[in-house]
């Protein structure tokens, strides 16, 4: 297993090399400069500026000048903040962060619960439930449901802020500010959820009704096994190998998913700097955040891999089968 480990780590590695290749060269192909959209500067001036920034250079050559900051921990300058990128981003990643990790653990909660218990009740009035919520939660733009739950939850209950990440002018700190930051998420964590398990859920529901119809559960009913062991010990452990393999989407899709909820709700997110730096080409702000997608992207198959190992003993055998 550390030897699958291992290896799956070195592929990794590669791979986000070749992602950073791919990204940096697109990038570059893409018309004019935070200099050039710049009305106000004189031709003289934008040449200076390019210069004095290496944006004359050959895009290989800027592509190691990027490579060997940034394994040095140097994700570049934003030119329209004049500040370092890990300055600017570290706290918004963070902030962005909490929401889409809130949203990934209820969603996969959520979606594991009501997959096993549709299936095991299929037909029932709470199956049709789930189902009909299932098709809602695929249906519904998240634009749309993000502001219909601010008319209903924040304009005419009351019972929930706006938006933000803190009231106006508040001076709250320690475990009140926890609690006033934990009740301006449950808008945006909430909504993540509802777009989130819908398709999990119905993944976990199909997943589960093959099983329980397979050879294997009649087996394990006619020993006189449990219906608890038989559903949870038997058929949910199979049931999730199909929903394994979303993992390797979930984490990018929740931060995605996250990035455009913070525009809705107003949070202080890397959702606003990543649409302000695709306007302004900020091409260094842009190059972080698309390579922290890739690295979620490549950290979820990771994963995926790794629980399959875990989850299915079929996989460790045939490791061990390769290694001799």
């Amino acid at each position: 297993m550390t030897r699958y480990v291992l290896k799956r780590l070195g592929l990794m590695a590669l791979l986000l090399f070749g992602v950073s290749i791919l990204v940096f060269f697109l990038f570059a192909l893409m018309p004019g400069d935070y200099f050039s959209s710049n009305r106000q500067l004189t031709p003289q001036r934008k040449a200076e500026l390019r210069a004095l920034n290496g944006l004359d250079q050959p895009v290989p050559v800027r592509y190691f000048i990027w490579l060997g900051n940034m394994l040095r921990g140097e994700f570049g300058y934003s030119l329209v903040y004049n500040r370092p990128v890990t300055e600017l981003l570290g706290p918004l990643i963070g902030n962005s962060f909490v929401i889409a990790f809130a949203g990934f653990v209820l969603t996969w909660a959520i979606a594991l619960v009501c997959g096993v218990l549709s299936a095991t009740r299929q037909y029932s009035w709470f199956d049709r439930l789930v189902t009909a919520g299932l098709f809602a939660s695929l249906s519904v733009p998240s634009f749309f449901i993000g502001l219909l739950a601010i008319k209903v939850f924040a304009v005419d209950l009351r019972w929930l802020p706006t938006g933000g990440m803190l009231d106006t002018a508040s001076s709250s700190d320690g475990f009140a500010q926890l609690l006033e930051i934990a009740r301006h998420m449950v808008l945006p964590v909430g909504i993540l959820t509802f777009l989130g398990a819908g398709a999990l859920t119905r993944y976990f529901r199909s997943g589960m009704l093959e099983a329980l119809h397979a050879d294997f559960i009649r087996t394990a009913r006619a020993k006189g096994l449990r219906e608890r062991s038989v559903v949870f010990s038997h058929a949910l452990r199979n049931a999730l190998l199909p929903a394994i393999t979303l993992l390797a989407f979930e984490l990018p899709a929740l931060f995605s998913g996250a990035i455009i909820t913070e525009q809705i709700f107003n949070w202080p997110g890397v959702g606003r700097i990543q649409l302000e730096s695709v306007q302004t080409r900020d091409y260094a702000v842009l190059m972080t955040v698309t390579m922290l997608l890739a690295f979620l992207t490549i950290l979820g198959s990771f994963l995926a891999d790794v629980l399959y190992a875990v989850a299915d003993p079929r996989v460790r055998l045939l490791g061990s089968r390769r290694a001799a």
